[in-house]
C-alpha cells in the first residue's frame, strides 16, 4: 500500500511554469514505477509523462514533449512534473500513479495500482 499527495497546482498565464511534486508514504518508493496522468473537463483521463523505478527511463506523451519532464528523488520518496510553456490546453486535474516496478518506464494505465487525489492546473490565454 502506497499514498500518494500532489502538489503545485495552481492558476497561472499562457508560457508560464509550475512543477508539480507527487510525495509517496507507504511502502517503498522505488519499487515503483510512477506515472503522470490528467483530466480535462468532458475529457478522459489521458497519460502525460512516466519514470522507471531507477528514473533512468522516462516516457512522455507527444503533447507534452519538449514542455514537461519527469524526474523523481527516490531518497525524498518523491516525483516531480515540470511543466514549462504551458497552454491553455493543459488545463486539468493532474493525477500521479504508482505502479509496478519494470526495467522500462512503460506501464499500460489499467496497471497502476494507486492514485492521488490530484491537484488542480488551470492555464489562462
Amino acid at each position: 500500500q502506497v499514498q500518494l499527495v500532489e502538489s503545485g497546482g495552481g492558476l497561472v498565464q499562457a508560457e508560464d511554469s509550475l512543477r508539480l511534486s507527487c510525495a509517496a508514504a507507504g511502502h517503498t518508493f522505488s519499487s515503483y514505477t510512477m506515472g503522470w496522468f490528467r483530466q480535462a473537463p468532458g475529457k478522459e483521463r489521458e497519460f502525460v509523462a512516466a519514470i522507471n523505478w531507477s528514473g533512468g527511463s522516462t516516457g512522455h506523451a507527444d503533447s507534452v514533449k519538449g514542455r514537461f519532464t519527469i524526474s523523481r528523488d527516490n531518497a525524498k520518496n518523491t516525483v516531480y512534473l515540470q511543466m514549462n510553456s504551458l497552454k491553455p490546453e493543459d488545463t486539468a486535474v493532474y493525477y500521479c500513479a504508482a505502479g509496478p516496478r519494470g526495467s522500462s518506464w512503460y506501464v499500460p494505465p489499467r496497471d497502476y495500482d494507486y492514485w492521488g487525489q490530484g491537484t488542480q492546473v488551470t492555464v489562462s490565454s
